[in-house]
């Protein structure tokens, strides 16, 4: 089969790589989007339940990670939260901000994929769908790649889109990664992010009644030294361990071996609240008092396991301080997570300092570009990764 000349290769079909094809035919280039999965843009028709939390209105450097995060700053400047939002506005994509600054379509998350693959057609970029990259190479000044279909693509620049290993399921693999490192370029260690943490056999059988139970405001804390986070948002337990948006959001900072920090009641202090409710109510059961800041479950099972179950009167102070450290300093250290399978993020990637942060491209291989969660930058829980698709989608779409 014939080579085929194209002055842009992009090989990644999702966030990123849609937003750089768009860009870059716009500005003339001759574009060619190459993705192995069926339809475009999958993670992002199963983002926000279907809604795609597309962008926050937060969003800064302050909110990712990685071994550089203000490497992010350059794009997140250039192209930032407005700027997309301008481009969802023009499309007559409706939509609203929920908690924290999030923003979700009212409809569908299909609504931003037919976004992205408008602005592609419009630009002139083609998509090639149910095809893969078997080989690529340096070709002259440029580099060559050969197709599933035996097709050899030659191409000026060559755009490295196709994500971490988040959701294998969906057809995630570390290629880009492997990609990466035969041009010579480094790879920071990744590992799943925002995802749930699982518990020890005996510690899930101790807390199984709880499977289910939310604490709707919690504080959540983990990491050590510099690399430590702190999120204030709801708490899930699960069969396996225990997730919620304050779970996912420092499962990005904690590492195996450590524990992490839980506040159950952060508005509360829980001992204080008991021996007030003693002296004021003594008859009280000490689950009734703690059923108005908590969850009832959690409140008998916070209760039962620390001794305290009855009535407040017959507790001493000394338990019913027990019962406040358990709930507003629960301590306690997780095994592991639930993988790349339930992840929505990598953490980890082609690491900074081998990428010019103005454009995306290898300082040591001219013509590759690297975007989007390939890279080591990954952001908070509520739209800050799509907004870093977006945005370094965008810097390598004004170059490559």
């Amino acid at each position: 089969m014939k080579s085929r000349k194209v002055d842009v290769l992009i090989v990644g079909a999702g966030a990123a790589g849609m937003m750089c094809a768009a860009e870059a035919g716009r500005r003339g280039r001759s574009v060619l989007v190459i993705d192995h999965a069926r339809a475009p843009g999958e993670k992002i028709r199963i983002s926000g339940g279907g809604r795609c939390n597309f962008t926050n209105l937060g969003c800064g450097p302050h909110a990712f990670l990685g071994e550089n995060p203000r490497f992010a700053a350059s794009a997140l400047k250039r192209y930032d939260q407005h700027d997309f939002i301008a481009l969802v506005n023009r499309h007559g994509v409706a939509w609203h901000e929920k908690t924290l600054g999030q923003l979700f379509c009212d409809d569908s998350s299909r609504q931003i994929v037919n976004l992205l693959t408008e602005e592609m057609r419009r630009a002139g970029a083609e998509l090639r769908l149910n095809t893969s990259v078997e080989a690529v190479e340096r070709a002259g000044d440029g580099f060559r790649a050969t197709l599933s279909d035996g097709q050899g693509i030659e191409a000026a620049s060559l755009v490295l889109a196709t994500g971490g290993k988040s959701i294998p399921k969906m057809g995630a693999t570390g290629w880009a990664y492997d990609v990466a490192r035969r041009f010579g370029l480094r790879i920071v260690e990744t590992r799943p992010a925002l995802v749930p943490l699982t518990f020890e056999a005996a510690l899930l059988e101790r807390l199984k009644p709880l499977a289910g139970v939310a604490a709707p405001d919690a504080v959540a804390r983990a990491g050590e030294g510099g690399r430590s986070g702190r999120f204030r948002e709801a708490v899930l337990f699960t069969h396996r361990g225990i997730s919620g948006p304050a779970i996912l959001q420092i499962s990005s900072y904690w590492r195996e071996g450590e524990s992490i920090e839980l506040d159950l009641a952060p508005d509360v202090d829980v001992a204080e609240m008991l021996k007030a409710r003693k002296r004021e109510a003594g008859r009280q059961g000490v689950v009734t008092a703690l059923s108005e800041h908590l969850p009832r479950r959690l409140a008998e099972a916070v209760a039962e396991a620390e001794g305290a179950s009855g009535a407040l009167a017959e507790r001493p102070d000394a338990r019913l301080a027990a019962v406040g450290a358990a709930i507003n300093r629960w301590r306690v250290k997780p095994v592991g997570s639930e993988g790349y399978r339930t992840a929505e993020v990598t953490l980890g990637g082609v690491a900074t300092d081998e990428l010019d942060q103005k454009t995306m491209q290898a300082k040591t291989a001219p013509g590759l570009y690297v975007i989007g969660e390939a890279v080591d930058i990954t952001g908070w829980l509520g739209g800050y990764n799509f907004q870093w698709a977006w945005s370094s989608g965008w810097a390598a779409g004004q170059v490559c």
